[in-house]
This record gives C-alpha cells, structure tokens and sequence, in this order.
C-alpha cells in the first residue's frame, strides 16, 4: 500500500493535468481563425463550445464517479451496451487520443520554424510547403519520445512536469488578455448593431466552432476520468477536477476572443473586413503592432511549450485508455500490464509511439492529424449520454457520488449537440473516421470468435443503433448544406432540424436496446465498484 499511495495524484495535480492538456496549442490561433470566420459572433461560437463540451462531460463525470479507474472512458460503454459498442466507443476515443500526440509535437515544431531571432534560423528548413521536412521529422521523434519519457518512469514525475507547465500555460493567457487590453482595445469593433456584431450571419458561429478548432479545444476534459483510478478520493475529485477545469479553460478562451476583437485596428478592419484578418501568429502579430517586444518573446515561447505541455498529458491519457482496452480481452493482455514499481502501462506507451511515429511520417501535416481527431472523439463522447441513462435503467441502485437531478433531461440534449458538433465536422470527415474506426473491427472480431465465443447476436442487437446512426450521419454530411461540405441538397438549418430529430430516435434507440442486465465483468474485475 506503500508503493500505492506514492503514486496517487491529488485534485490540485488532476486540475493542473487537465488544464495542462485543454490548454494546448489552439489558444494561440483558435481566437484569430473564429474571428477570421464569424467575426465578433466567434464570442459565441466559443461559449456554444464549452456548452456542448460541459453537457458532454457531465454524462461522463456521473460515470466517472461511480467507475473510478484508469482509462475508464474506454470502457463505460461496455457496462450498459456490450463488448462490441464498448471497443467502437473505446476504438474511436483511443484513435483520436493518440493522434493528439504526434499532432502536439508537429505543432511544436511548426512554431519553432517561425522563430524570429536570428540564432533560430536553423529551424526554418523545418517546414516546406506547410508539412514537415525530413529534419523536422527527426526533431518530432524526439519530441515524441521526450514526452513518452516523462510519462515512462513515474506518475509523480509526469504530475510535477504538468504542474509546472500548467502554470506557466495559465498565466501567459492571462498576461496576454491584461496587457492587450490595456495596450489598445476598440469596442467599435464589437458593433453597434446585430448585423455589425455577426457579419457573416449565424451558419458562421457554427463552422467557427468545428473549422477553428473549438470543439477540439475543451474535448480533453477525459483527462481527469481517464486517471480516476490514480486519484486520490476519486469519487469526489473526478467531479471536482472536471468542473473546475472546464470552467477555468472556458474563461480563459472567451476572455482571449474577446480581447482579439477588441485589439485588431479598426482601420485594418475597414480595408479587409474580418474575412481578410489572416496573422500567421494572432495574439504575436498584435503585440508586434502594439511594440509590446517583451510579449512578442513570451508568446513565441509559448507556443513551442503549449504543445509540448499537452503532448505529455496526451500520452498519459493516450496510455490508460489503451490499457484499458485490454481489460476488455479484445487486445493482447500485454498491452495492458503495469510497471511493477511505478504502476503504469509502459507496454501500451510503447505501442502508442510506434503507432504516432507512423502516423506523422504518414501525414507530415497539422490540419491531416487534426482531421479526424474532432470526429472521433465525439463519436465516442456519444455514447455517454446513453449510457449513463441505460444504467440509471438497468441498476438504478448503483452507488452514484454524482447523480444530478437533471440529467434525464441533460443527456438527450447532450447528445443531440454532440450529432450537430459531429455534422459540423464537414465532409468528407465523417466518412473518413468511419472508415477509421472500421479498421479496428477485424480485431475485435478476432477476439471475439477465437477467445471469448460470446453472443454475437446479443452484441449486434446492443449496437445496430451506433452503425446505423454512423451510417445516417455519413448521408446527411453529404447531402447537407453546402456551408459544411455537403452538396446542399437540404438546406441550411433544415439539416440541422433534420439532425436534431433524427439523433432524439438514435438516442432513445440507443437506451432500448441496453443489456438487460449490467455486464458482468463489472461483477468480476472492478473491485471497487459495490453493486447491491
């Protein structure tokens, strides 16, 4: 128990875990892309996001604080649905998980080929054409295994790490809204008018939302649930971890919207309008006009330690979701073994650098990485809503720290925004990620015929409604309003009218079609879950 208590992190490591990974690398552009897009209403394209976001994580805050354990998101969908809708679910999370680590160490690498000193010149042949360079590639894998080693040999070595980076990513943020603000802030350019304040009408606070990166922004939330099982008090500090992070990220990015809009020169906005604002740096750009050279200094730092800060928080949760997987005896059992001394999945960091050491010498590009990851991770987020509601039904006696009066009414709409947030991922995406998460199957299948000779039939009825649900969302994305890339055949919001009825029947579908009684692997490996 010794050993044990060494490793348990406690809320003020969990919160600083979490905003170490929401605060990545698209605080620096996310605000100039939204603004490019809907102008001033890009405001609320950023609160729509964290709305979307916090509805999503609550669902998985109650699941979290009855489930406390290590990468526990990879596995909740199991509980109330089966093995075959838990390995999509947990599939589709992990894929965009470990995505997000070779993007994190390309953007580092993006930025520091920008650079503006003259000692930094060597890192300009990093980047050609907008993909990395053979060079580039070479400082990725180190970055890449950088971030593993931080994660490989303790849990207390990776806390005081993002700890620290933590800090730092706080309080640049808010540095940057304080001196902006003071330095120059025009309230012109909000407008005086409706029309003034969303100059490219409502359909542009919802592209901002998906194309800026928003979504992106807040999803990593999981961060806290995926620890549950190294947390102290777990049932409490899952909730407190999610909430309180959420809700300083979710500040913190408005206040930075807000403070963009407000530092851009009006004259510059009378000649180019919103449209034509297009910084290779945003809030760098703007102290550079400002003459603000001491901030210029800090942002460009920041913008190599955001990623860098994020790119080992991800590979900590990349790592427990992938042994997780494993619990569920459709992954070689190795995957999932702990370090006898640190108690941490080493094999399944290992096999997760193999895996992104692939997929950036594949797609040498930010926005290729970036492409998926948004859509898979709300395909995964989707089943939440239904399975916390499907366990209210099935065992309603359950011990939950976290049970929220609300939440029959919470979740379908959580999972209706969730649809809407996976529509606005655009063509052709969708059909990509589909694809994506299909090529896990054969695993599963594997598994599933060789080792477990479970019923097929009962795990097909269970998740009918996810493939057929994929399927409809495929369709829509290409027959729907050519402002998402679709080919307009329905129109701008009928599509979103259509989405929003459509998912109401995939989501009560989703509940009907529950186990009928809780897994029982609950019963058999999850010691501290206490079932009456």
């Amino acid at each position: 128990m010794e050993g044990m208590k060494r490793h348990k992190i406690g809320l003020f490591s969990a919160i600083m875990l979490a905003l170490n990974s929401l605060i990545g690398s698209g605080w620096l552009f996310g605000s100039g892309s939204a603004a490019k897009i809907a102008g001033p209403a890009a405001i609320l394209s950023w609160i729509l996001g964290a709305v979307i976001i916090i509805a999503i994580a609550l669902t998985y805050v109650e699941l979290g604080a009855m489930f406390p354990e290590s990468g526990g998101m990879s596995r909740y969908a199991q509980y109330s649905h089966g093995s075959l809708l838990g390995f999509v679910a947990a599939w589709a999370n992990w894929i965009s998980l470990v995505t997000l680590v070779p993007m994190e160490a390309v953007a580092a690498v993006q930025y520091m080929s920008s650079w503006p000193w003259s000692w930094a010149n060597w890192t300009k042949n990093f980047i050609k054409d907008g993909n990395i360079t053979f060079a580039g590639l070479g400082v990725v894998f180190i970055f890449m295994c950088i971030f593993t080693m931080i994660n490989f040999w303790s849990v207390k070595i990776m806390t005081h790490f993002t700890n620290l980076i933590s800090i730092f990513k706080i309080l640049l943020p808010t540095l940057t809204i304080v001196v902006l603000i003071c330095s120059g802030f025009h309230t012109q350019n909000f407008g005086s008018n409706v029309h003034e304040f969303m100059p490219y009408g409502t359909r542009s606070i919802f592209e901002a939302t998906s194309v800026s990166g928003i979504i992106m922004s807040y999803d990593a939330f999981q961060t806290v649930i995926n620890m549950g099982g190294e947390l102290k008090n777990p049932r409490k500090n899952i909730v407190r971890g999610v909430l309180i992070s959420m809700i300083i990220t979710a500040a913190i990015y408005i206040m930075l919207q807000v403070t963009f809009i407000g530092a851009v020169e009006p004259s510059m906005l009378v000649k180019v309008g919103w449209h034509g604002i297009d910084f290779t740096s945003p809030f760098a750009d703007l102290a550079i006009i400002l003459g603000i050279n001491w901030l210029v200094i800090l942002l460009y730092l920041d913008a190599f330690v955001s990623p860098f800060g994020t790119g080992v928080a991800f590979v900590a949760t990349a790592s427990r979701a992938l042994a997780a997987m494993t619990h569920t005896r459709h992954l070689p059992k190795w995957l999932g073994r702990l370090n006898q001394k640190y108690l941490i999945p080493r094999y399944a960091m290992i096999a997760d650098l193999i895996l992104a050491v692939i997929l950036v010498s594949l797609f040498r590009n930010w926005n290729l990485l970036a492409t998926v990851i948004t859509a898979s991770t709300l395909i995964a987020y989707l089943t939440g809503p239904v399975t916390v509601m499907t366990l209210r039904k099935v065992k309603p006696n359950l011990d939950r720290p976290f049970k929220p009066r609300y939440m029959p009414y919470l979740a379908p709409i959580a999972f209706i925004l969730t649809s809407l947030s996976i529509y606005w991922s655009m063509w052709p995406t969708t059909i990509q990620v589909i694809l994506v998460i299909a090529l896990g199957l054969p695993i599963y299948f594997y598994y599933e015929i060789h080792y477990q000779h479970s019923n097929l039939k009962e795990q097909l009825r269970s998740c009918w409604w996810m493939i057929v649900y994929l399927i409809f969302m495929s369709i829509m994305s290409y027959v729907g309003s050519d402002g998402f890339g679709g080919q307009n055949w329905i129109k701008y919001p009928f599509d979103f009218v259509v989405i929003a009825v459509a998912s109401l029947g995939f989501y009560y579908w989703g509940i009907k079609t529950g186990l009928r009684k809780i897994d029982l692997y609950i019963e058999k490996d999850s010691k501290k879950i206490k079932l009456p």
